[in-house]
């Protein structure tokens, strides 16, 4: 694999999201259990969600609340419950980390690159090609 496609070294894991029915509830408790409040909070309109995040840089947990009962948090919700819904993994090049992605046999969900929470550029890797996990896939927030 090109190095450019990836951070070199480990793979960051940017986050792991989590979805949840109701916000306020889940923030009280990851608080409780963290023993700190979120470090942020926002609504992204393009994914039907408000997500609240707890620390800074890699390894943060992100939680999800859909919008509408459209929303593919609020589907996800439906048929599985609360809980782990993917994780998102830092890449230095968006197009050329979904390129390997693809040529490795990996599924891009429509619309193939978006804006995600902080505006980061994000893509999602579909779960039935990678064995039940969605994988997010964020561009590193220090490129260029």
């Amino acid at each position: 694999m090109n190095q450019g496609n990836r951070i070199p070294g480990a793979p960051i894991i940017d986050h792991v999201g989590i979805a949840v029915n109701s916000l306020p509830d889940a923030i009280r408790q990851w608080s409780a259990i963290l023993g700190q409040p979120p470090s942020g909070e926002e609504t992204v309109p393009s994914e039907g969600i408000r997500a609240t995040f707890f620390g800074e840089g890699s390894g943060r947990i992100e939680l999800l609340a859909p919008l509408t009962p459209e929303s593919p948090i609020a589907r996800f919700l439906e048929r599985r419950g609360p809980g782990i819904h993917h994780v998102c993994v830092r890449v230095g090049d968006l197009e050329d980390a979904l390129a390997a992605a693809e040529t490795a046999g990996a599924e891009a969900i429509p619309p193939r690159i978006r804006r995600g929470a902080g505006g980061a550029r994000i893509a999602f890797l579909h779960p039935r090609s990678l064995k039940g996990v969605l994988l997010e896939m964020r561009e590193d927030p220090e490129r260029g």
